[in-house]
């Protein structure tokens, strides 16, 4: 027997997203291409038209097994627009000419009598799309996977599924793929390769979609962090086997592809993503969870944790009792006034925040939506102790979402605070901190509690304290 090379998306859970946070956005005008707090890797943030176009050109392959319903039309429309995109350009950054993959193919994985095979496989429950490349074949269930995206995240989630499986086919010809590609390293580039086309139509150069910098692109992350690997424990048989990568590696290597382009792709290896990984934890011990309940001990140890990481020479004072702040607006799970150096919680809705998602939701909550919005917080005192920065426009708060990141990879060692209390991050906590920080923006918020309206932008920044430190937060967002 012979093992068929398939390149899928992998499970995801899909659930009607909502992107209506909290926060308030910030408005303003533009001051520079790197420096403008309002922009998408150089272009204006701004919410728009998202999805196929009125006047859409009609798809030009023709797709096996289809039922010439709606969602081939859509899925055919994007195959021909991707293809379209990589013909133009893949010899920019690639040796020799694009070619078309051999054929297309639909199925309904929810229809019993339906008795098509894809890459060997019958198609029978088969809920994903995929690259097959033995055949050179690329397909998808219009059944169940892409109505449930399409109802979930739109028109270009269904794309951008699609410009994911075809990134395989183009990593195949440059050769960057092979069949001893390991899984990780190949759906990253995929996802990458995805990017580079999904910025070619937000920058209005395709025919037949249309792609906001704003909640159109926003969904397309929310739709990304759907697709991370389940968390599993150290001793997990299947731990390392067929791995794609968690939401925060995901989301990154497609904005590595929007933002800098397919040369950047090449360079994605599994040396590059172990870096990018650094010691940020995959598996959850076997007796834990990974949650943490929200209680007033809990967020205590956490401010405790941060005095000891960061050792402020006037450590905030918490208090889970509001009261008026004069140079800041309070309200919220968790706040911060300067004049006072006060972080306040309301326990009540920062547990709300913190609860975890249920299993088949494409949102991600848990324990770390809440604690990561208290660290931000805590870094909020930490810009006001070093001075010389403003604390409430939108660099203040993409600053607060970069130094939040680097608090994060803090606790990836444990912390003892002063109360023989343990703090350590584990696995499934960074993905938890960029859905909030898409979905609602309060650990991307300035003191006020405003943030800015690119979910990219936010989570751009906090992986570059992530990657970074201290001092590159401050010079990123000066």
């Amino acid at each position: 027997m012979t093992r068929r090379h398939l390149m899928t998306l992998a499970t995801i859970a899909v659930g009607t997203v909502m992107l209506a946070g909290c926060t308030t956005t910030l408005r303003g005008n533009p001051v520079s291409v790197f420096a403008n707090p309002f922009s998408v890797a150089g272009m204006p943030a701004v919410d728009g038209p998202t999805g196929l176009r009125d006047d859409a050109r009609p798809p030009s392959r023709e797709v096996a097994n289809t039922d010439g319903g709606r969602i081939d039309e859509l899925a055919g429309s994007a195959v021909s627009d991707i293809e379209e995109f990589w013909a133009a350009h893949y010899g920019e950054t690639f040796d020799g000419d694009f070619t078309p993959v051999d054929g297309l193919m639909s199925w309904d994985s929810t229809d019993y009598d339906d008795d098509a095979y894809f890459c060997g496989d019958g198609v029978l429950g088969l809920v994903n799309a995929g690259y097959c490349l033995d055949e050179n074949t690329l397909g998808w269930d219009r059944g169940d996977l892409l109505p449930q995206l399409r109802d979930a995240n739109g028109d270009m989630a269904v794309t951008m599924v699609l410009a994911h499986e075809y990134g395989h086919s183009v990593a195949h010809q440059a050769g960057l793929l092979t069949q001893q590609t390991p899984t990780l390293v190949g759906e990253q580039q995929a996802d990458c390769l995805a990017g580079v086309y999904m910025r070619s139509v937000a920058e209005g150069k395709s025919s037949r979609f249309t792609l906001s910098t704003g909640d159109g692109l926003n969904n397309l992350l929310a739709a990304m962090i759907a697709f991370r690997d389940p968390l599993l424990t150290e001793s997990d048989g299947e731990s390392g086997e067929d791995e794609h990568g968690s939401a925060f590696e995901r989301v990154s290597a497609f904005q590595f592809g929007f933002t800098d382009g397919a040369a950047v792709c090449e360079a994605i290896d599994l040396e590059e993503i172990k870096q990018r990984r650094g010691d940020l934890p995959v598996l959850l011990p076997d007796d834990s969870t990974g949650e943490l309940a929200v209680t007033r001990q809990s967020v205590t140890s956490i401010v405790d944790a941060m005095n000891v990481a960061f050792a402020p020479a006037d450590p905030p004072r918490l208090s889970f009792q509001d009261a008026p702040c004069p140079d800041a607006r309070s309200g919220g799970p968790v706040s911060y006034c300067p004049a006072s150096n006060t972080i306040t919680v309301d326990l009540p809705v920062l547990q709300e925040l913190g609860a975890q998602s249920v299993d088949d939701s494409g949102v991600l909550t848990g324990d770390n939506t809440a604690y990561s919005v208290v660290v931000s917080r805590f870094m909020q005192a930490v810009q006001r102790e070093r001075g010389g920065v403003a604390l409430g426009d939108a660099k203040a708060a993409l600053r607060t979402a970069c130094l939040t990141g680097v608090a994060t990879v803090k606790m990836t060692d444990s912390i003892t605070t002063p109360d023989g209390d343990t703090i350590q991050l584990t696995a499934g906590d960074v993905d938890e901190a960029i859905s909030g920080i898409l979905v609602n923006g309060m650990a991307a918020s300035d003191v006020n509690g405003d943030s800015v309206p690119s979910g990219f932008s936010r989570i751009d920044a906090f992986r570059v304290g992530v990657l970074g430190d201290q001092d590159r937060c401050f010079a990123r967002f000066d």
